[in-house]
């Protein structure tokens, strides 16, 4: 079995390890245009704040480590043209030029996103980065030790966590989003709000609410961001307004969203039975809605990049979904969210209820213990959980994934309500806050029929 793989980040290094293991005779190959694999892009604002000291430690595998797999690696090779009839596909040596054609039995398109990059006037500038990939992460070290004052736009979460970097590092840093809050596609105002104090106690200056217009600058270097409401004086600008697939290579030939994003059914198959994908070229099943959503996150990706190996041959595992479970650290504030935000469940036309709990995570007579913050968002007539966030002081960031879990059983809210978890007062109350949610979601009334007496 002659396997093609294009691409090698998440999604592709879990789908190549896997394939390689359990299918030992396979003639695996595989085509990645950049100079190394598997690095961990979520670790880029940990690096460039100097948490992280070597970046060799954001690699977790190699050309030489699936080597050892007889795994053949094709580095700096981009696959310029794919044949889906013929099962070819023609690919360029980046180094030399040269091209070459080549043939799969299956083929593994892991191919992931790039930036989002705005056709603004000012865009050919000096100064105006990006931020995705190794290179780009070393580019914005290196830039940034030259400069007082960096604009970030874009703030999702890597906008947000390179402007808490920036701003720890000594810099000027100012935040613009075209919406009217941070991390608004994750989080609902409730959690948003104290985000953005604590931003701005540090000295970061938001501009929300301001799209980009255009990008000025002298003897060609950036030195203003024109926006919608004003301008803003720069030294530096990192764009972090989102990704999309980068599926052109499949384009009219396999089912993709709009946005181009490769849907696949349960067992990562595209329109065309023998050409796989995962990872961020693809949609996703998401569990709230049902419907497939392009959620590009590290976790889908090595899921489905290792449901790719397990079901080359045949149908074996199904894909269950995911909830989009994500969490971030802003300064002293653990956050995370899973599935649906209410605001996103209203776009959607769902009629939703929420509840908002605010507690202490454990009892008041241990010497210390720190505020949570829990919003759950419920169908309103089925009462299934469709969503949740949680923020503290105090790292209790794992209890989205018992959320998580919950959505993905469709489970309700008053059932929430009764789990067992176990209680000791060191780690939480009798009733774990997320029993006290569901307690303070059940109905007011309990219905009961009318005794007849005969």
């Amino acid at each position: 079995m002659k396997v093609a793989v294009i691409g090698c980040t998440h999604a592709g290094t879990a789908a190549i390890v896997n394939t390689a293991q359990l299918y030992p005779e396979a003639e695996i190959t595989v085509y990645e245009r950049n100079d190394n694999i598997s690095f961990l892009s979520c670790g880029i604002a940990l690096y460039v704040g100097g948490v992280i000291k070597d970046p060799q430690g954001l690699f977790y595998s190699s050309p030489e480590k699936l080597a050892e797999l007889g795994v053949k690696t094709n580095m700096r090779h981009e696959v310029i043209q794919i044949d889906t009839d013929r099962k070819t596909l023609r690919a360029r040596n980046l180094a030399t030029g040269q091209e070459f054609d080549d043939s799969y039995d299956k083929l593994i398109m892991t191919t992931g996103s790039w930036p989002i990059v705005p056709k603004l006037e000012g865009m050919e500038l000096d100064g105006i980065l990006l931020s995705k990939n190794y290179s780009h992460s070393n580019t914005i070290i290196e830039r940034a030790q030259q400069v007082d004052r960096i604009t970030v736009v874009g703030a999702g979460y890597i906008g947000v966590e390179l402007v808490e970097a920036f701003q720890m590092n000594g810099k000027q840093v100012t935040l613009i989003d075209g919406e009217d809050r941070i991390l608004s596609k994750y989080l609902d105002e409730e959690f948003t709000a104290p985000i953005q104090q604590s931003l701005e106690d540090h000295g970061i200056t938001l501009a929300l609410g301001e799209k980009v217009s255009s990008f000025a600058g002298e003897n060609g270097k950036v030195t203003k961001v024109i926006t919608s409401k004003g301008e803003h004086e720069t030294d530096l600008v990192i764009l972090c307004i989102g990704f999309r697939p980068n599926t052109e290579l499949l384009k009219g030939k396999v089912d993709m969203l709009p946005n181009g994003a490769i849907i696949v059914n349960d067992y990562m198959q595209t329109s065309l039975p023998d050409i796989y994908a995962a990872g961020d070229s693809c949609a996703i099943h998401y569990n709230p809605t049902g419907k497939n959503a392009y959620i590009p996150l590290a976790t889908n990706a090595v899921r489905m990049g290792t449901l790719v190996a397990r079901n080359l041959v045949s149908p074996t595992i199904a894909y269950m979904g995911t909830q989009g479970t994500s969490g971030i650290k802003i300064y002293e504030d653990n956050i995370a969210g899973t599935g649906l935000t209410e605001d996103a469940a209203k776009a959607e036309g769902m009629d939703v209820e929420s509840v908002l709990l605010t507690d202490n995570y454990r009892p008041e007579f241990m010497p210390t213990f720190e505020q949570v913050q829990l919003k759950v968002v419920y169908d309103r007539s089925t009462r299934r959980i469709l969503g949740a966030q949680i923020m503290s002081k105090m790292d209790l960031t794992q209890s989205i994934n018992t959320v998580s879990v919950c959505i993905q059983n469709k489970m309700t809210v008053d059932q929430l309500a009764f789990i067992d978890f176990f209680f000791q007062p060191h780690y939480n109350k009798p009733w774990n806050f997320l029993n006290t949610a569901g307690l303070q979601a059940l109905p007011a009334t309990v219905p009961h029929k009318e005794t007849v007496t005969v």
